[in-house]
């Protein structure tokens, strides 16, 4: 197809004026900024290095049935008719007229004898082909192809972020439910506390401080449990509506806990370099400053004459016996000529318009490409320092819990107030709960890597 309208490109029109568009040269750093491994890498399913079945099916409904994307692969079609509509605009357009008519003259309006009654009958071809010789037809083509394949990178950019939201929710999900599990296991060591806690006082053996300092913890503990659930429902509701479904429709699948989905012990990011070539929405801004260079050209060609040849053939007669006949043939060719003599300043600002809008899509294009840049630094420093943070926080359980426990020997040898015992569960608590969701952290920000790396669309055609 782009090899047959090229042809008639070169049949339809002359040079081309406006400026010629060249992709622009992006400097990139060698190599990031965090120490990584730029071994060559394969994103296009990235989520399946979770080894998790449940994501993997969520992803799968989620491409067949997500109505982002089905809006966005609407709109792909929609720039293809588009561009249809163009390169019809490039063929010669031909139309086809008959008509027949009965007619009575009025003898008083005439000043010779002609017959009252009259019939016509007449068929006609009319064609016409815009021979622009200044390139406002390539540029126009070349403007709606780069805008087409613009809005195919928007699809991409749509999924990319639907695959980054699928398995976010997903890892997000998982890690609240482990966290709610410590928590509720926070809340029965509480209870078991308090308990001791009144028995020692019915014994004479604590105070009633010791009790109501017990009774606060407790309360403490069975409060931090709501926000979390809530947490887990709107994951769940925000997972079916990205599956194309009504908010509880996940409920009972994914209603019972399990594991954090682990990350895989090697992770790759490949070089700066081939982000830019995998980001869609780099890509995106790249094909958009195409069109928008491309349309220069074509505000430009308003400046010049546009030529056009026309021709017309067809029978035209006064009786249906002679309609068919050669002498009833009729026919006109030629060309037209406009030129636009004075457009009161028009056509100049007209190209001031587009030469600064594509100074607005360079702009953005080299933005698109440091903001993708420094997503995939963020998000690669965030996930090697989490992976810090969950190991130190697993050193601290581990210390306290062996404060807990030393604590409660001292306190039942008199040796230390319960306060201290009370201060060592509260950190052992504390403690616990931050490892469980630095565990979905650290899973979290390798999706937010992979997501920024861009990965995901390559396999799933445009």
């Amino acid at each position: 197809m782009k090899g047959f309208v090229a042809g008639v490109l070169v049949l339809a029109t002359g040079c081309a004026v406006g400026p010629d568009y060249e992709r622009p040269k992006s400097e990139t750093p060698a190599a990031w900024g965090e120490k990584a491994d730029t071994s060559a890498v394969d994103l296009s399913s990235w989520w399946t290095l979770f080894q998790d079945d449940t994501l993997n099916s969520l992803v799968d409904r989620a491409l067949k049935s997500n109505l982002d994307l089905k809006i966005a692969a609407g709109r792909v079609l929609e720039a293809r008719a588009q561009l249809g509509v163009v390169v019809g605009g490039l063929f010669p357009e031909i139309d086809a007229d008959a008509y027949y008519s009965k007619s009575r003259l009025s003898p008083n309006a005439q000043t010779f004898p002609i017959p009252l009654y009259q019939s016509r009958y007449h068929a006609d071809l009319d064609a016409s082909w815009e021979l622009d010789l200044f390139g406002a037809v390539q540029r126009g083509y070349d403007a709606a192809s780069a805008d087409y394949e613009s809005w195919i990178e928007n699809r991409r950019l749509v999924l990319v972020i639907l695959l980054g939201d699928v398995a976010r929710n997903y890892v997000g999900l998982r890690g609240n439910q482990l966290v709610a599990g410590v928590l509720r296991q926070n809340v029965v060591s509480a209870k078991e506390t308090e308990e001791i806690t009144r028995s020692r006082l019915a014994a004479g053996v604590a105070t009633l401080f010791d009790l109501v300092r017990a009774e606060a913890q407790r309360a403490s503990a069975e409060a931090a449990i709501p926000q979390v659930e809530a947490a887990i429902k709107q994951s769940i509701h925000r997972l079916s509506v990205l599956i194309g479904m009504a908010p509880e429709t996940l409920t009972l699948e994914l209603g019972v806990a399990r594991a954090i989905p682990t990350a895989p012990t090697r992770v790759v990011v490949g070089l700066p370099s081939e982000l830019l070539l995998r980001r869609p929405d780099v890509r995106q801004a790249e094909r958009r400053l195409a069109s928008a260079t491309a349309a220069i050209g074509v505000a430009t060609a308003d400046l010049y004459p546009k030529i056009s040849l026309t021709g017309a053939f067809g029978l035209d007669s006064l009786g249906s016996a002679d309609f068919l006949k050669w002498q009833s043939r009729a026919w006109s060719l030629g060309p037209t000529v406009r030129w636009p003599s004075f457009a009161g300043g028009r056509i100049r600002a007209q190209i001031d318009v587009q030469n600064a809008q594509q100074e607005q899509a360079l702009a953005s294009y080299e933005k698109s490409v440091l903001t993708a840049l420094e997503e995939v630094e963020n998000a690669l420093v965030a996930f090697l320092r989490e992976g810090d943070r969950r190991r130190l926080l697993d050193e601290a359980v581990v210390a306290n819990l062996k404060s807990v426990e030393l604590a409660g020997d001292l306190y039942k040898k008199g040796l230390t107030s319960f306060i201290d015992v009370l201060d060592a569960q509260r950190a052992l608590y504390s403690t616990q709960a931050d490892l469980a969701r630095s565990e979905a952290d650290l899973t979290l920000d390798l999706v937010a890597l992979y997501k920024a790396l861009g990965g995901g669309w390559e396999s799933r055609g445009p």
